[in-house]
């Protein structure tokens, strides 16, 4: 289910010997952001803090752990630890993005342009787009961040959001957004009266 890389075991042993408690390995819990992806983050698991449900992985000197909800998304992941200009670090490869339940290829274009375009393009306004479904070719999104309750929000779907997917997945016929904007906390959202 996870592969952890030679130079990623090497870290988190040496990482669990410099800690002051006993650590019996690392937790991989997986948040999704959508049917299609999900946002990893590593904890340390400490005696008494494994959970009912819980795959436990086996490495030596310390075991991963994944709980149910985590599962589906963590297939075939690599646990990688790098050292880069942006860093040194935990990364995770995720070969498959796409969990079981959701296979369909105009969904995997759909979040390819998320990913690769527009969620660059909107995280400077520390806003992110989450593709959560896609029926009879129309993709529903929702904002997070910055552009959930922005003014702009409409400018940005209908300019720069729906112009980038139907021209890179023609399939697509509507793009509608799913986001409770009244929800926002974002100072220029000013709720009708």
């Amino acid at each position: 289910m996870v592969t952890v890389t030679e130079v990623a075991q090497k870290e988190i042993v040496g990482m669990m010997e410099a800690q002051n408690t006993p650590i019996k390995g690392v937790r991989v819990k997986a948040e999704a952001i959508s049917p299609l992806q999900a946002n990893f983050r590593l904890s340390f698991v400490a005696q008494e803090q494994e959970e009912d449900g819980d795959e436990i992985i086996p490495f030596e000197g310390f075991n991963i752990y994944v709980d149910a909800e985590s599962a589906p998304y963590a297939q075939d992941i690599v646990l990688d630890f790098v050292d880069s200009l942006m860093g040194r670090g935990f990364k995770i490869d995720n070969p498959n993005k796409i969990p079981p339940h959701l296979k369909g290829t105009v969904a995997e274009k759909v979040q390819q342009i998320i990913d690769e375009k527009i969620n660059p393009s909107v995280a400077s306004h520390g806003g992110h787009v989450s593709l959560i479904d896609v029926k009879d070719n129309v993709a529903y999104i929702r904002f997070g961040g910055g552009c959930q309750g922005c003014g702009m929000v409409d400018v940005t779907l209908k300019q720069g959001v729906e112009v980038l997917i139907k021209e890179s997945v023609p399939e697509i016929r509507e793009i509608l957004d799913a986001t409770d904007h009244a929800e926002g906390e974002n100072p220029y959202y000013q709720a009708s009266k």
